[in-house]
């Protein structure tokens, strides 16, 4: 008990800390001292073990600009977030950017990608690219499903919107994989960069969105 209080109370402080730069993003950054505390507790009350990720739990430097600015980078922050996350896009080894949109509605509607815990872990190869992406929980898709969140944009005719030509199939294939490519500090996961979908999956993915056969654009 008193180690959830602790932590408790260290996040408290720090929300305390972040709330007194609200009106300005770039009046400073939360104190040192306090976030590295924070940090610390974050760290002791993931235990390590079987199904556990824990290397998740520490921020790259993109996370990073985009916690001490809010989600607000500066334009050279942006810029240099953005070109940062493009050099990190892979593409699948046949080169194929559409794959089968079958196999990418299945991975649309899996809802446990990136799944950790103590309770049950997953398999560390389902972890890593085999429970889908979770992508109903903030965007429409087939518009029989009706357990679609709206956090994102609704993707509901995407394909028949967009076309199928190089650069919309490019566009949508980057996009999943690194969305910070394009927008720096999107909420939007790195599906690729983070490992929980591999370029091929990404690739149905992109098919199944894209897809004349697909439900999404009928």
């Amino acid at each position: 008990m008193n180690h959830v209080l602790t932590l408790s109370t260290l996040c408290a402080a720090l929300t305390l800390s972040l709330s007194a730069h609200a009106g300005d993003p770039k009046a400073g950054k939360p104190d040192p001292k306090l976030r590295a505390l924070v940090d610390q507790a974050i760290a002791a009350s993931f235990l390590p073990g079987e199904g556990q990720d824990l290397s998740r739990l520490k921020q790259d430097d993109t996370q990073r600009i985009c916690s001490d600015t809010r989600n607000n980078p500066d334009a050279k922050q942006a810029a240099d977030i953005t070109a940062r996350e493009a050099g990190n896009i892979k593409h699948p080894e046949n080169g194929k950017l559409m794959g089968d949109w079958k196999k990418g509605e299945k991975l649309f509607a899996a809802g446990f990608g990136m799944r950790i815990g103590k309770i049950e872990p997953d398999p560390v190869a389902k972890q890593k690219g085999g429970n889908g992406g979770n992508c109903y929980a903030c965007h429409a898709a087939d518009p029989k499903e009706v357990a679609a969140g709206n956090v994102g944009p609704s993707l509901t005719g995407y394909g028949k919107l967009r076309g199928t030509g190089d650069d919309i199939v490019k566009y949508t294939y980057e996009k999943i994989y690194n969305p910070q490519a394009f927008t720096a500090c999107s909420s939007m996961p790195r599906m690729g960069h983070n490992g929980i979908l591999t370029p091929e999956q990404i690739a149905d993915i992109t098919a199944y969105l894209l897809s004349p056969e697909s439900p999404v654009n009928k």
